[in-house]
């Protein structure tokens, strides 16, 4: 249950999106209540998800953070009425940059911490990953999600990530997380501009070399929409299994997607086109 996919053997991972806020950028407030946010999540294991990755803040671009005890209000009657009900075979992520949060998300029967700051935002998050032995997603993200998108600058995107997620690599080594327990993220929307997704979505396969197993998520963000013409962001499924395709046959491993049927196909699909090509 707390393993980690790594190699390229192994059929890439889908993670359902399952936010419980009343502000995130595509579902905000749908599934603030915790009946129907499990209801959510159950659907999402029989469409195939692999993993259940719960939220109790938005990182939308513009947010503002949220105070622990309001993050663990609203995720950890979710997870513990989640891990009553799934097999322990699913795996359940605490999304949080809280230390706190994340820790009483563990002890409610979560597996995976998913931090979109990679450590940064709480000193005390690696040495809970480490003391816990359990995966931890380290993202990329420049700036605060509050101003992250107000005029963000690279020199090479793709390098400037590369090196960022290299050196969070390093950290969690020295913070005792095991190798086979980090994951890396090069946080798509966060703190890029439509051209920076673009290009990180070319050089993937630039940041698979980096060893660790590669999560992607580009589920319904803006930049698809804007490549697209579509302002609806919840229509922007089929756009979101590209993007799931390209990933998989680039050698990520981990798809974080609000739509789990669809991308599971795209992915199922993709990772047999993988294998046929060698």
């Amino acid at each position: 249950m707390n393993s980690t996919p790594s190699g390229h053997d192994t059929p890439p991972l889908i993670m359902g999106i399952l936010n419980v806020t009343p502000d995130s950028f595509s579902d905000g407030g749908l599934y603030s209540e915790t009946a129907v946010a499990v209801q959510h999540a159950l659907a999402m294991i029989d469409e195939g998800a692999d993993i259940i990755d719960i939220g109790g803040e938005s990182t939308r671009p513009g947010s503002l953070p949220v105070p622990a005890p309001e993050q663990e209000r609203r995720v950890l009657p979710v997870i513990l009425r989640l891990r009553e009900c799934v097999p322990s075979s699913t795996r359940i992520s605490i999304d949080t940059t809280s230390a706190r949060v994340a820790e009483a998300a563990l002890d409610a029967g979560a597996d995976w911490i998913n931090d979109t700051s990679a450590g940064r935002d709480d000193p005390a998050m690696l040495a809970l990953a480490a003391d816990r032995d359990v995966p931890i997603v380290l993202m990329h993200r420049q700036g605060m999600p509050d101003a992250m998108q107000q005029n963000p600058r690279y020199t090479d995107v793709v390098a400037e990530v590369r090196g960022f997620l290299a050196e969070r690599i390093e950290a969690a080594l020295a913070a005792g997380i095991g190798q086979d327990k980090i994951l890396i993220d090069p946080g798509i929307g966060f703190g890029k501009t439509i051209e920076h997704n673009l290009a990180l979505m070319a050089g993937l396969g630039e940041l698979v070399r980096l060893g660790p197993p590669l999560l992607l998520g580009a589920s319904r963000k803006r930049f698809l929409s804007a490549v697209c013409g579509e302002p609806d962001l919840a229509a922007l499924m089929p756009a979101t299994c590209a993007t799931t395709t390209i990933g998989v046959l680039a050698g990520v491993k981990v798809l974080r997607v609000h739509d789990v049927a669809g991308n599971r196909q795209a992915a199922d699909v993709a990772w047999s086109i993988r294998c046929a090509r060698g």
